[in-house]
């Protein structure tokens, strides 16, 4: 079950079901999103697919091409006068997520038994936890690496199950908790209103031809290569590093000015199904088995990564309720420091919110920038 032609099949089918089943039960309050991930979550833990952590080919080119290439499609169709309305709002609670995420590491030190909780490289994983659920993985490996967290195989390995576990987690509640304060919030204030949730069925069904679909294919293809590039040269020959996601962003959006290209068809149905296959990996990523044999020190990172997550999260949306923002934006905004950008976008899609799915590409290139240095500082302030 590890050819990559049967995992990939394998997530196709999981993607179909989680679309048939948001369209035609009950379970279409969860969204096909939620879906997908709990489905494939189920299927990697009973050994119908490989779990993330084994490392699979068809895995890391979901997150290392079909991500990039989602976020470029989606972007093509993306109207800047959407900014107006979620710009500010959207930050503010995307940086004091990310206040919340340091208070969380320390809250959840504390919980997990002091500034010594695992070792002498607890400082480090401070960061590395900071760094993430800030803007990203990227961020983490980053610290781990600076630090030489990842030639201690077992507390790297499980601090990266924890990691992928939770997030796992979190991009369930994100897509639930706007549901349910819904209830009890009518009317999200003067920014944005709740409305009712958009499954996005009409807006990504779309009558195309082959054409159209081998020109957005050929623009998205280069548009990531090109912006591989531009990052690879501006941190050779500029000495500084611009995240590829943001100029991949700055390439779509220039792209979807142009009227020949505004005139494509398919760029909203490619980018919705490469979305749906990033999901189905994001529930790969939790290894139920994995996060059982990690023994006390699987434990105590179980606790503190849930402390930091539940710190985060009351923050994020305690503000958001107490400001009367729209619960969709602190979800986004969530999202984005938790999970990522591309995360932030899908969960913007799978909520009906495509108004928010360039502001939530840019607060997650601003996490990608932003994390690492958080997660340097968390890590300095603690050893």
């Amino acid at each position: 079950m590890q050819d990559p032609l049967y995992v990939l099949g394998v997530l196709g089918l999981l993607v179909a079901l989680s679309e048939w089943l948001a369209r035609h039960t009950w379970l279409r309050h969860l969204g096909s999103a939620l879906l997908v991930i709990v489905l494939t979550a189920i299927s990697a833990n009973l050994g119908l697919v490989p779990t993330y952590g084994t490392g699979h080919p068809i895995y890391d080119g979901i997150f290392a091409h079909v991500a990039p290439l989602a976020i470029f499609f989606l972007l093509l169709r993306v109207n800047l006068a959407d900014l107006k309305r979620a710009g500010a709002p959207l930050v503010l609670l995307f940086l004091l997520g990310s206040l919340g995420t340091v208070c969380g590491v320390f809250c959840g030190l504390l919980a997990a038994g002091g500034f010594e909780a695992f070792g002498e490289l607890t400082f480090a994983v401070a960061g590395m936890f900071v760094a993430t659920y800030t803007g990203g993985s990227v961020n983490f490996n980053a610290v781990a690496l600076e630090y030489g967290v990842v030639k201690e195989g077992g507390l790297y390995l499980a601090a990266s199950v924890v990691d992928s576990a939770m997030t796992t987690v979190w991009m369930a509640a994100t897509v639930a908790i706007p549901r349910l304060l819904q209830r009890w919030q009518p009317g999200g204030g003067e920014v944005l209103a709740i409305g009712t949730p958009d499954t996005g069925e009409e807006e990504d069904t779309e009558t195309t031809h082959h054409l159209d679909l081998a020109l957005v294919g050929a623009l998205g293809a280069l548009s990531v290569w090109a912006a591989r590039e531009i990052a690879e040269w501006g941190r050779t020959a500029l000495g500084f590093e611009i995240p590829s996601i943001l100029i991949l962003s700055t390439l779509a959006l220039g792209l979807a000015q142009v009227p020949l290209v505004q005139r494509l068809r398919g760029a909203r149905l490619l980018g919705m199904a490469f979305v749906m296959l990033f999901l189905s990996v994001i529930g790969a990523l939790c290894d139920v088995g994995a996060l059982l044999g990690m023994g006390e020190i699987g434990g105590r990172l179980i606790l503190f990564c849930a402390v930091v997550v539940c710190v985060h999260g009351t923050i994020v949306f305690g503000v958001a309720r107490w400001l009367r923002l729209d619960p969709v934006l602190a979800a986004v905004a969530s999202q984005a420091n938790i999970g990522g950008g591309t995360s932030a976008l899908a969960l913007a899609r799978s909520l009906g919110r495509g108004d928010l799915v360039l502001p939530a590409i840019l607060i997650g290139a601003l996490g990608s920038a932003l994390g690492t240095y958080l997660g340097f500082l968390t890590a300095s302030l603690l050893r």
